[in-house]
Parts: C-alpha cells; structure tokens; sequence
C-alpha cells in the first residue's frame, strides 16, 4: 500500500457510516450473541486459537454477522479476503484461488475467504469453491440473511459449522446506541451530543434487533439537530428519534401498565371471539417492538386455556405458529401470528381443561392421598408380580369398542369428576362419546 492508498483508506473509514466505525475491533467488544461467542463457546476458542475452519453465519440484518468476520479478520495470522456475492463473479473467485494457491505453497499460509450474502451465489459459483474448501486452499466463512439448508450448496454446508446469530435484544442495542453517542475515537462523541432516556429506549425497541438500524438513526440525529442554546449540547430527544427513523412512538412501556394493558386486551378480544380486535391489538404490539416470542407464547395458552378440546387444532396452530416466527423473524412474522391469532379467536371455545386441571389440584391438596389402586400398578418391575401389582388388570383394547368398565380413581374417589366437557365444537362430540361410556358403565 502506497501513502496515496494509506490516505485514501483512512479517509474513507473516518468518513463511513457510523455503524461501520463501530464495527468492535476485538471479540472482547462484541455485544450479545453469547450463545455462540461466550467464552466458554467453541467459536470463541477457535478465534482466539486461531484455528477457525469453515463457518457460515446465519441471522437477521444488523446482528453481526459481517462484525465477526471482521474481528476475525483483525485476530487471524491467515490471509483474510472478502467478496460480496451480490457483485462479485468468476474472475474474482479465481483471483482469489490463484493468491490463496501462491500464499499456502510460498509461505505455508492459510487463506479466510469471507463471503457476504452468500445465498447470491447460483449453484454452479458455490461449486466452483467447493475442491478448494475440501482441499483446505480455502476457508470459507458465508455470511446470509437466508436459510442457508434451503439456499447454500449441501457439500459446502456439510463441509462447514453452522452459526445462527440472533437479533440483539433491546438491553443490547441500547447498549450500543449509548456507546456510539458518547464514543470519542468511532462514535459521535466529539459532537458533545446526548441522548435522552426515553429517545434511547425508543429506538433500542423499534430496531427490532438489528442494530445498523439504530445506529443509523443516531448518527442521522446527531448530524441534523441543532445545538441547544441553554447548555450548547445536541440532544437527541424522543421526537427527533421518531423524525430519524421514521417512525411514531406509541404509547408501551414494556415493563409498565400500557404493556399489561395491552396484552390483557389482547387475549381477552380472542377469547372473547373478535378477530378484529385481536389482530389490532396484536399490531400495537408488533409496532411498538414486542417480542414475538412472547406474543407466540401468549397465543399457545389462549388456544389451550380458552379453546382447548372446543377446537384441538387451535393448539396445533399456535404451536406451529410460535415455531414459524422464530425460524422466520420479522416482517414475515407478522402474517403468522395474525393467522394464528385469528384462527384462535374464531375457534370455539372452551375451558374445560382450565376447570379440570384446578379441580383435580384441589382434590390433591386437599384431600387425603391414596393409593393407587392395585390393578393399576406396575407389574413390570422386579418382585411385583409376588406383591400382586397389576394383578386384575383389564386391557381395554381386548373389549368391544375399545372399552371395559374399571376403576381408575383411588379407592373413596369413585364418581368424582373433574373434566366436564362444554356444548361446544369438537366438545360436543367428546360428551356424546363419554355419555355412551357412561351408558355401558351402568
């Protein structure tokens, strides 16, 4: 590098984007992803070790996917070049061979090869890379925003470690808003800017995780906001965070009554079967940066608690529900839970589950406990059969419609019922069904 490149390249990294400034240069200044680079984590020993083979990072924009390619980069005694896959073509990758080729047999040196948006690549590139990751010319880290089992080569996943980074939480990206502002050397601290409490807490929630996008705004604010004639400060309040990201701060405080309030309105709109109301108050919610998981969570007990065997499917979709949005993210998680929320509100319902499973504690807690009857227990271990366990034991599958009459309550609870089917949905059927058992008990 020539003093012409030098100066070129230092203006450049002073004059870039904020959130590529605070890029963390060490592992040590990463914030979150924990769960793949604590310091107990495989990833993070082998960085430190320097002993990486082929990875591909897998996440939602702005969790870091490219940051640790770069902290990788700036550990590494290997040659590290990166090319983004939305620009780059043959000719690139074969420069790149041809330098890791010259680099492994001159010097004994490994090449890092980091590859952004990976999932750009068409089959017949991510083949071309292959021999050369198989080989050990090459060690691949891919980058993707996309699925990679659905859009990555099968012989370069099976040949690399899979890494699922998630979106920060919003304790993270606060974190780093807070850190970009003050930061004297990368961030905007020369600027002798703050940022308010309620702005901060603002835009770590409506940047959903990612934390380019918070970062953004900050720098946006910062640059365009006048100075305060009192203190002489660039104070970066609630309204000028909203102006910068382009987005209307809405009344929920997470830890405080909007938010109980909310959540409250929302399960009582589906398990009082108004989809309308259901869905919107599920928007709120979406808009103000709650947190899927805790939405899918909140959809999987009404289906059970208000639904239950009215409609056994309502489950089925909640749960479904609650596993889509976490493979998925945001925005498309959206449309899930609002098909979730809406079938739930819809189905018929019932808490007969509820009412059952609060007898039945009641009964066990206040009750005397007895024991099990002794037909009832388990013949199959050691030494039961010469205590009688099992012993009178009636196998309904042996029976006419499936079906024997049999005491299955302890001794002193015969009779007693807990599960109390309702008139309604599937429920219907299930008490015409225990009604003819009843029959045939009598």
């Amino acid at each position: 590098m020539d003093l012409f490149d030098y100066m070129r390249s230092a203006a450049q990294e002073k004059e870039s984007p904020l959130a590529s400034r605070m890029r963390p240069r060490t592992l040590d200044q990463v914030v979150g992803q924990k769960h793949i680079i604590g310091q107990d984590k495989l990833l993070y020993r082998a960085i430190k070790a320097d002993k990486l083979g082929s990875i591909i990072f897998y996440g939602p924009p702005g969790t870091g996917k490219t940051t640790l390619a770069k902290v990788i980069a700036s550990t590494t005694s290997a040659d590290f070049r990166q090319i983004n896959a939305t620009a780059a073509g043959k000719k690139d990758m074969e420069e790149v061979v041809k330098a890791a080729k010259d680099s492994l047999g001159m010097y004994g040196k490994r090449t890092i090869l980091f590859v952004d948006e990976i999932h750009r690549f068409n089959k017949s590139q991510q083949d071309y890379l292959l021999p050369y990751v198989e080989d050990g010319t090459l060690i691949l880290i891919g980058a993707t925003t996309e699925n990679p089992y659905f859009e990555v080569n099968g012989a370069l996943l099976s040949r690399s470690r899979i890494f699922e980074l998630k979106a920060l939480e919003r304790d993270e990206v606060k974190e780093l808003i807070c850190r970009a502002v003050s930061d004297q050397e990368n961030g905007m601290g020369e600027y002798n800017a703050v940022i308010h409490e309620d702005a901060a807490e603002f835009l770590a929630d409506v940047a959903g995780g990612d934390a380019r996008a918070a970062l953004n705004a900050v720098e946006l604010g910062v640059l365009t906001t006048e100075r305060s004639e009192k203190d002489g400060k660039i104070h970066i309040t609630l309204d000028v965070a909203q102006e910068c990201i382009q987005k209307r701060a809405i009344r929920y405080d997470k830890s405080g009554d909007n938010h109980y309030d909310t959540i409250s309105a929302f399960i009582k709109s589906m398990r009082g079967s108004d989809p309308d109301a259901a869905v919107y108050y599920l928007a709120r919610m979406l808009y103000a940066g709650e947190d899927v998981k805790f939405i899918a969570r909140r959809i999987m007990i009404c289906a059970s608690e208000d639904v239950g065997n009215a409609d056994p499917q309502a489950l089925t979709v909640a749960v479904s529900a609650a596993q889509a949005v976490e493979r998925i993210g945001m925005p498309e998680a959206q449309i899930i839970l609002a098909q979730a929320v809406s079938y739930v509100a819809t189905a018929p319902k019932s808490n007969s589950a509820v009412c059952a499973i609060s007898d039945a504690m009641d009964a066990v807690k206040n009750q005397k406990t007895m024991p099990v009857p002794v037909h009832l227990q388990d013949s199959h271990y050691k030494g039961s059969a010469e205590l009688g366990r099992g012993t009178g034991y009636l196998y309904a599958h042996n029976y006419p419609g499936h079906y024997v009459k049999q005491q299955y309550l302890p001794d002193g609870m015969e009779g007693q019922v807990f599960y109390r089917p309702s008139d309604n949905g599937y429920e219907k059927k299930i008490q015409k069904h225990m009604d003819f058992l009843k029959r045939n008990k009598d």
